[in-house]
């Protein structure tokens, strides 16, 4: 039984636990705004006692917090400006991510959008992560705000719907009165609590994958290709190109609206293409990588060559060549050095639980005519928002090398990718909190400092409240963008 169906029990149960919850306890409930506040005073006495015995060390600690959120504010202001940059002026690599702006605040399925380097975001892992990160984050504010003699009056949830939320309610009469750098000591309290919640995470998925984890593939991400020359390109996709320069290809593509239109490889092992000949012979590429060769202004591109791994569709990481077990590059090449190009080999590749059966003729290797090659390669691309989080995120991996759990896969999965989803989040959260916005605790912070600056309360608070509507629409801007270039 697919895991979507314990996830949607879970979500009916849980969402149901909360009305039970908010109707026995709905005299003591407070209405403010579009939530619904419960307040009690569980962790009050953990907070004042952390907060007082350790004064010193909570301090020392909240510094380094104001230090982060500082860093952090710019960073995010510099990430958004990037954001809008992207989404509204490159949709081909929206296209291509399908990631919406505000996602992982949000439950987020990267199935629905065919998305293989994200792991799936089900509600239960939503649920035990805004949990983790609220109880964290709220009681890191209440304990700096002790170690500066500042009251805790409540703790509590906020309810809207089956989505929560947790507080610390200090005294805001004792917050207020406190200088400016106390008052942003507190406010980046939490921020710099979910960055260190993130780094422990992150540590605690690589030792996870590390013991539970095993190399059992070779991985592949290109076909052999070699660059030709744009001017000897006589037909792209069936039409013919009778002056091949790169503005006439272009406008070709364009006017004709030129889009894959082959599929090879069977048995749902496909692979969409355009074929593309050129010197009488044959080559194969995706529209839109060739459209965005063709735009570099360059005298070639590089295409894929004609061989048995591409019309096969060859795909996934290869696992067995002829019954004989492979786990990594070095294995792969270790067998092919026991072929000649032009033999024909009997090649096992996995995707995801599934596994595919190929016959390949092997081909030459073009350093060395003797040296057989399968047709395929590993591009180990820099830069690229993309690239740069898949490569931040699987630090303790080996490039081109697929992985599988030592023990129960679905357990083991269920567990790494909770871990991986609490360190991204954690991460997101102290990102997102720092925008100086009047929601987060950013906005407040941003206006004290502007304040500090200026000695003036009144620009502080202008200076909030221009920038929290940038910000906003801004979002507006980045959601319309993502809309239009996956709809």
């Amino acid at each position: 039984m697919s895991f979507y169906i314990y996830d949607i029990t879970f979500l009916v149960i849980f969402t149901a636990l909360v009305i039970h919850f908010l109707y026995k306890r709905r005299t003591k409930l407070e209405k403010e705004g579009i939530m619904y506040l419960y307040r009690t005073q569980v962790g009050v006495k953990f907070i004042d006692y952390v907060g007082t015995k350790y004064k010193k060390t909570i301090k020392f600690l909240g510094f380094l917090g104001v230090i982060s959120g500082y860093f952090l504010m710019v960073a995010m202001m510099y990430f958004l400006g990037r954001l809008i940059y992207i989404y509204l002026f490159v949709p081909d690599i929206v296209r291509a991510i399908k990631i919406p702006p505000l996602m992982p605040l949000v439950p987020y399925l990267p199935e629905v959008f065919k998305i293989d380097f994200l792991p799936s975001f089900y509600f239960t892992y939503w649920i035990i992560a805004i949990a983790v990160i609220a109880v964290f984050h709220e009681f890191a504010h209440g304990i700096v705000a002790r170690a500066y003699g500042i009251k805790v009056r409540t703790t509590g949830f906020g309810f809207l719907g089956p989505f929560l939320a947790a507080f610390v309610e200090p005294d805001e009469k004792q917050m207020e009165s406190k200088s400016r750098y106390q008052q942003i000591a507190v406010l980046s309290a939490g921020t710099f609590t979910n960055l260190i919640l993130a780094i422990l995470f992150f540590l605690l998925l690589a030792l996870f994958f590390i013991v539970t984890f095993v190399p059992a593939g070779a991985m592949f991400n290109v076909y052999a290709s070699q660059p030709v020359e744009i001017n000897s390109i006589t037909n792209i996709g069936g039409t013919p190109i009778a002056d091949p320069t790169t503005g006439n290809i272009i406008d070709i593509i364009d006017k004709n609206n030129l889009s894959n239109n082959l599929i090879l490889g069977s048995n749902g092992n496909t692979l969409e293409l355009t074929k593309i000949t050129a010197n009488n012979k044959s080559y194969y590429m995706e529209m839109e990588i060739l459209k965005n060769q063709l735009i570099q202004d360059t005298d070639y591109v590089f295409l894929y060559l004609d061989t048995s791994a591409i019309k096969t569709g060859l795909k996934g990481a290869i696992i067995e060549i002829d019954n004989k077990k492979i786990n990594t590059h070095d294995d792969l090449s270790r067998v092919l050095e026991q072929y000649n190009p032009g033999d024909t080999v009997q090649i096992k590749t996995r995707v995801k639980k599934e596994i595919f059966n190929y016959e390949i003729e092997l081909i030459e290797h073009p350093e060395d005519s003797t040296k057989p090659m399968i047709g395929i390669g590993y591009n180990l691309q820099k830069g690229g928002m993309t690239t740069t989080i898949t490569e931040f995120f699987n630090f303790f991996r080996e490039p081109a090398t697929d992985y599988q759990p030592r023990f129960n896969v679905d357990l083991v999965e269920f567990i790494y990718d909770l871990i991986w989803w609490l360190a991204l989040i954690n991460l997101s959260v102290a990102l997102v909190n720092m925008w100086p916005v009047a929601i987060f605790d950013g906005g407040r912070m941003f206006m004290l400092t502007i304040w500090a600056i200026t000695g003036s309360e009144k620009f502080g608070e202008l200076a909030f409240k221009t920038m929290t509507y940038l910000i906003l629409g801004s979002l507006l801007l980045l959601m319309f963008g993502w809309v239009i270039a996956i709809f």
